[in-house]
């Protein structure tokens, strides 16, 4: 069990050092997005460099890359405190993705598919309160921030089984925000300007 657990972390890095938004972009012949924008390559930026389809499709790419190695994990049986590391090795590929100079993003669609085999009641949780408070403040680091703060909380309620490696997730993600903290403490940061 322990060379599977090892394998299948291998392969969530692997998985999520693919990013979406640096091909996609390359394939339409748009601009890099780790140098447009926020240099984020992640749906959010997408958006600000083409349009809403190519950053769904973003999105939904990247939720993939998290849902896809934790639900394998999952079928086969590994336990719940390795599928947080299957999870963080999902979210790690994205952040220092080994394909792209380890150069990524900040994985916040990508912890969202990890989260996704716990049920789609978190799911719906998680997005609801993203978009909520995008809505409100217009911050996209602050929604995310928000999100993952609460999503130990919403596990708690659902299946408390999962806490602790939500718990790591949600510490991962925080500390990957750490300078869209400080510049939205300053009044630095950039807000969405598409219409969500």
């Amino acid at each position: 069990m322990l060379i599977l657990t090892l394998a299948m972390i291998i392969a969530a890095y692997l998985i999520g050092s693919i990013s979406s938004a640096i091909l996609i972009c390359k394939a339409l012949g748009l601009p890099d997005p780790r140098t447009f924008g926020s240099k984020n390559p992640g749906a959010t930026n997408v958006l600000r460099i083409s349009n809403k389809m190519v950053a769904l499709t973003v999105l939904m790419l990247d939720v993939l890359k998290g849902t896809i190695p934790v639900w394998g994990a999952y079928f086969l049986a590994v336990e719940p405190l390795y599928l947080g590391f299957v999870g963080v090795a999902a979210c790690l590929g994205h952040m220092y993705p080994v394909f792209f100079g380890f150069k990524g993003g900040k994985a916040v669609a990508t912890a969202l598919g990890t989260l996704l085999p716990i049920g789609f009641t978190l799911g719906a949780l998680l997005m609801a309160t993203w978009l909520a408070v995008v809505k409100v403040t217009k911050y996209s680091s602050l929604a995310a921030i928000i999100t993952v703060s609460l999503a130990p909380i919403y596990v708690y309620l659902l299946k408390p089984l999962y806490v602790y490696p939500t718990l790591m997730l949600s510490a991962l993600i925080i500390f990957r925000h750490r300078a869209n903290i400080a510049r939205l403490l300053t009044g630095m940061e950039s807000k969405i300007t598409h219409k969500i």
